[in-house]
C-alpha cells in the first residue's frame, strides 16, 4: 500500500495481537491517549488530532485487525470481543497505566467494552458518533448490506460500502487524495473482508452472537458518571443521529457535549479546524492536572 506522507505523516509501529500483527500510531509522550476508529476507517481519521496532540501526551491510534495497515486474516473471528480483546493486549502490550479514550462509530463499542472491564484504568471518555448500547435503529442504506449473498458482492465484490462511505459520510467533499488514502487500505476482495464483517456483527436483537456482548457494556456505563465525558458530535450523521447523541447525554449527565451542526459522520474531517482545540481543551482540564 502506497502511503502518501503529505497526508498521513506517522511512521507506524506493530506489535502481535492475539497472533496477527497490529499496525498503530504512537508519537509522543506524556499521558496515554487511544484513539479507537470505526467501519471502514482506519487511524487515518484521527491524524489531525494525532498531530494536535502529540506535543503534550502519547497518542497512540491502532488499526483493528483487518482495518487499515494491519493484517487482514480470513479466518479471523471479527466479533465485537475479538476487537476488545485486541485492545486489551495492545494496551497491556504498551504497558499503558492509565488512558484517555477517543472513540468513534464501532471504536465506541469496543472502547467502551475495554472501559467497563478495567475502569480503574480510565482517566476520560470522547465519544464521537457512535453508540455503546443496544439500538433497534439501523439506516436502510447498512441493512441491505446485511443481506445474504448480495452483502459481500456489494462490500467485498463492488466497495460499495467504502465507497459510499467518503461520500455520504462527510457534508464537505473529501479531496481526492484523501479519499483515495482512506480506500488503499481495502483494494480487493479479501482486503475487505473487516469491512463486510463488523456490517454483519451489529448486532439488532437478542439471537445475535453479540447482543449480549453490547448488553453487557450498556449495562456497566454508569460505572462513569463521575469520570470526565466528552461527546463529539456531527449534526448531519445518516447513522448515529443526534438521538445518540442525547442518549449518552443521559447516561453521562455531567457530559461536556459539543454538536457540530454542519458535520457528517466523518466529525474529524468536516470539523477539522476546531475538534481538535475542542478535544485538546478537554483534555487539559481533567488530564493535565491530575496526570501531566
Amino acid at each position: 500500500m502506497n502511503i502518501d506522507k503529505d497526508i498521513y505523516s506517522f511512521q507506524p509501529k506493530t506489535a502481535k495481537i492475539n497472533g496477527h500483527t497490529m499496525s498503530y500510531v504512537d508519537e509522543g509522550q506524556g499521558h496515554a491517549v487511544v484513539m479507537i476508529h470505526g467501519n471502514p476507517t482506519w487511524s487515518l481519521l484521527f491524524r489531525n488530532v494525532i498531530s494536535t496532540l502529540k506535543t503534550n501526551y502519547r497518542t497512540i491510534a491502532l488499526d483493528h485487525i483487518g482495518c487499515g495497515l494491519s493484517d487482514k486474516p480470513q479466518n479471523f473471528g471479527y466479533r465485537l470481543e475479538d476487537h476488545i480483546s485486541n485492545l486489551a493486549c495492545l494496551i497491556q502490550h504498551l504497558q499503558l497505566e492509565k488512558v484517555s479514550l477517543i472513540m468513534h462509530d464501532w471504536g465506541g463499542a469496543i472502547g467502551m467494552g475495554y472501559a467497563v472491564r478495567h475502569p480503574e484504568r480510565v482517566t476520560s471518555l470522547t465519544l464521537s458518533n457512535t453508540a455503546a448500547f443496544a439500538s433497534k435503529q439501523i439506516p436502510f442504506r447498512i441493512s441491505i448490506c446485511r443481506t445474504p449473498f448480495l452483502g459481500p458482492l456489494m462490500i467485498q465484490g463492488a466497495n460499495l460500502f467504502a465507497r459510499a462511505a467518503i461520500h455520504m459520510t462527510v457534508s464537505k467533499p473529501l479531496d481526492n487524495k484523501l479519499a483515495n488514502m482512506y480506500l488503499a487500505p481495502y483494494d480487493s476482495w479479501s482486503n475487505r473482508i473487516a469491512i463486510m464483517r463488523f456490517v454483519e456483527d451489529i448486532p439488532m436483537d437478542p439471537a445475535h452472537p453479540s447482543w449480549q456482548t453490547i448488553k453487557d457494556i450498556e449495562e456497566r456505563l454508569s460505572l462513569f458518571k463521575e469520570t470526565p465525558v466528552q461527546l463529539v458530535w456531527g449534526g448531519k450523521d445518516f447513522c448515529f443521529t443526534p438521538h445518540f447523541m442525547n442518549r449518552f447525554q443521559e447516561i453521562f449527565p455531567q457530559a461536556e457535549s459539543h454538536l457540530f451542526e454542519d458535520a457528517g459522520h466523518y466529525v474529524y474531517e468536516d470539523a477539522h479546524g476546531q475538534i481538535e482545540s475542542v478535544i485538546e481543551t478537554f483534555l487539559n482540564k481533567f488530564v493535565n492536572v491530575q496526570h501531566g
